[in-house]
């Protein structure tokens, strides 16, 4: 980290210089992405009957079901014109572009053509490593994922969740949201929480793709057990055991349109077993409301904050090492000259 320097002017004030940290590349910053995993879209929006586009990594990319269920997230524009396969049609199985008709399988590979023509080789779109997890299709910026979405606590199947996307985009990075959870003064000052004891940066768990650590404290009149952390480069993950025994677990995932943007998603999820379905249901909207708030306390700093990391402190230790991990995390855009 930089220092701060004062130099003595004529009127004998000091002229001061702002410490900078290293800097931390922004997204497409070079021309590359984190390899991270990037959620595309609901689970709900992927079907066989049609093919819906979204914008990703300052590109354009198609999502499709196939007969058997899996999703797929591929380019969306046609190797021969450029046309965006994304308002084509589905027609046995396959993606019809618009323009010539040429047809594509849910592997991106071009299975037929009016025209008769050969099929030429190089006639294949990108196809994504996908996973489809808590109600979300998502795509890995790469062609071998080196990590894995995290798992809850709980099987799915004894879970309950509700997902929705949050309104409009953010005007930062995914990780720069994600650099809210490392942050503790923030936790502590912007929401509020009361975390019992010192800041527990001794504590926290590193891999080469997360970050995890857990604590106990109070928010809203509550005590409870909290275990969070961010996985990837845009994944927040909490689970929380409340004092009065009710467990929930909120996920906060957020896709990378283009550089400087990000789409926002919640999922909160509790037992089935914490009641009768409609007590379970009353439940998870008062999380989804609880978690919604501070999620609003976060969106109102992401759409103003001027992100250059600076004077760190000591209570900043564990926010310092995460820029050392997004530092050194792997970036690559192997889908750029298919999907722009």
């Amino acid at each position: 980290m930089a220092n701060d320097s004062a130099t003595p002017s004529k009127s004998g004030r000091s002229a001061f210089r702002r410490a900078l940290s290293t800097p931390v590349l922004f997204e497409g910053e070079d021309g590359k992405f984190t390899q991270s995993w990037y959620p595309i879209c609901l689970s709900s929006a992927a079907t066989n009957r049609f093919v819906r586009g979204f914008d990703f990594l300052d590109g354009r990319v198609m999502v499709i079901r196939d007969d058997a269920g899996q999703a797929h997230v591929l380019s969306a524009y046609c190797p021969h014109m450029g046309a965006d396969l994304s308002i084509g049609d589905v027609v046995d199985g396959t993606v019809r572009c618009v323009f010539h008709n040429w047809r594509y399988d849910t592997q991106g590979r071009c299975v037929g053509m009016p025209s008769k023509d050969p099929i030429p080789p190089t006639a294949r779109l990108f196809e994504f490593p996908v996973q489809e997890k808590y109600g979300i299709v998502w795509a890995y910026n790469g062609l071998e994922p080196h990590y894995q979405l995290p798992d809850l606590p709980y099987p799915n199947d004894e879970l309950v969740f509700k997902v929705k996307v949050l309104g409009e985009d953010l005007p930062v990075d995914p990780w720069i949201t994600c650099a809210n959870t490392p942050d503790m003064q923030h936790i502590r000052y912007l929401h509020g929480v009361e975390i019992n004891g010192d800041n527990p940066h001794e504590i926290v768990e590193w891999t080469d793709h997360s970050m995890m650590y857990s604590f106990d404290g109070q928010a809203n009149g509550m005590s409870s057990h909290n275990r969070l952390g961010i996985f990837g480069t845009s994944l927040y993950y909490q689970t929380t055991q409340l004092g009065d025994g009710r467990w929930f677990g909120f996920l906060s995932p957020f896709g990378l349109p283009r550089p400087g943007r990000c789409t926002g998603y919640i999922v909160v999820c509790a037992r089935k077993d914490m009641g009768t379905p409609e007590e379970v249901d009353a439940f998870l909207e008062w999380v989804a409301e609880l978690e919604t708030r501070v999620v609003l306390d976060d969106v109102m700093n992401m759409r103003t904050i001027h992100f250059r990391p600076g004077t760190l402190t000591r209570s900043d230790l564990t926010l310092g090492r995460f820029f050392d991990y997004m530092r050194k995390f792997p970036r690559a855009h192997p889908s750029a000259e298919f999907i722009r």
